[in-house]
């Protein structure tokens, strides 16, 4: 069970506006600033975007987020590469994770991989 989440970016600026876009269609929205912080969530604040504490490249984070239908996976996917990330995987059935995982993947502005993932089966 995840409470939140804080990640490293190299501008809070650019990945919030990020996160405004590719969340929405998630219910996702953002939630609180403190400070250089900026927190996203449908409640609360799950997601935390902070400053980066270094120089040069992170290291890869993978974040999943649940969507409540595929229809909303496609939405997340759609606005996520209107909003300049790079397509990963496009929304489909993953079988080899279960039979009704359906995701897309998309690299954000400082390289995460992020995810909608819907686990109901078509029409369920």
């Amino acid at each position: 069970m995840l409470d939140h989440i804080a990640i490293q970016v190299s501008d809070v600026a650019a990945s919030a506006r990020f996160y405004d876009q590719a969340l929405a269609p998630l219910g996702g929205r953002r939630t609180k600033e403190f400070g250089e912080f900026v927190g996203f969530g449908t409640t609360g604040h799950t997601l935390w975007l902070v400053p980066a504490t270094h120089e040069g490249p992170g290291r890869e984070l993978h974040l999943a987020f649940q969507a409540p239908d595929r229809a909303a996976v496609e939405a997340f996917h759609a606005a996520a590469v209107a909003a300049g990330a790079e397509s990963l995987h496009a929304p489909r059935v993953f079988p080899e994770y279960h039979a009704s995982y359906y995701g897309a993947f998309v690299r954000d502005p400082d390289g995460n991989n992020v995810e909608a993932v819907c686990h109901t089966a078509q029409g369920g």
